[in-house]
């Protein structure tokens, strides 16, 4: 395994100096008029400042489904987005923007580069995508192409993984060795917390609705828990399923 950091739905790698996020879906709450205790915009806002605090990274990346609206991207739903890439520039750190499946109009309000997969890292390769489609032969990036196979670790999101322990839902991680054409796979939760999370507990492969996530089994559950500031990582769930 990698040198991850976990933290708040969210994972530092700091072989990259890179933060990333994914699943914000801004603008879920204006969408299904939910009403959210801390507000939906000032929680994601706030929540990526105290990341970014916390691990001073040089880039954020934003995994995809950064909107949740496929259909037009609302003035409310710009405007926060706009603070949180405020966030990232206020704070002298690269936004970056992947595209996910909910992401149709995120052209409209986002003015830099909208990425169908990004390489945080070259030396071992990591490559940061939605995980709603395979990654592509040709990654678009800044500085290099990369085939799939290069890729040592891929980060997704889109699968929103959260497991259940004693009667409580947690939002978890998780993390496949070599499980994808001889890659790692790093499956981050939804950074939104309205986002309840898919229960890890009695998943299989067609719930996961990623193509890097063909055997769901194979993927250890990380979890990290607030309180104690510190990260738990379980057997496989495979093995683990059985002494829940």
């Amino acid at each position: 395994m990698y040198d991850v950091r976990y933290r708040d739905r969210a994972a530092f790698l700091p072989f990259a100096e890179t933060l990333v996020v994914s699943d914000l879906h801004v603008g879920r709450a204006e969408a299904s008029d939910v009403a959210f205790p801390l507000g939906e915009r000032s929680d994601l806002r706030d929540r990526l400042s105290a990341l970014v605090e916390a691990f001073d990274p040089a880039e954020v990346v934003f995994a995809g489904d950064v909107l949740h609206r496929f259909d037009t991207a609302t003035t409310a739903a710009e405007s926060g987005l706009d603070e949180l890439v405020g966030v990232c520039r206020n704070a002298g750190v690269k936004p970056i923007l992947v595209r996910g499946n909910h992401d149709t109009v995120l052209a409209s309000a986002w003015d830099g580069k909208v990425f169908d997969q990004y390489v945080v890292a070259e030396s071992p390769t990591v490559v940061v995508c939605h995980g709603h489609t395979a990654p592509v032969a040709e990654s678009e990036v800044e500085s290099s192409a990369t085939s799939e196979t290069d890729a040592s670790l891929y980060v997704i999101g889109h699968v929103h993984p959260a497991i259940t322990i004693e009667g409580r839902r947690r939002p978890c991680y998780l993390y496949g060795e070599s499980v994808y054409r001889g890659s790692d796979v790093l499956v981050l939760p939804a950074f939104s917390r309205l986002a309840a999370g898919v229960p890890v507990n009695g998943m299989d492969a067609d719930d996961t609705r990623s193509p890097l996530v063909s055997d769901v089994d194979d993927f250890r559950p990380i979890v990290y828990d607030e309180d104690a500031d510190d990260t738990l990582s379980f057997p496989p769930l495979g093995e683990f399923r059985r002494m829940l």
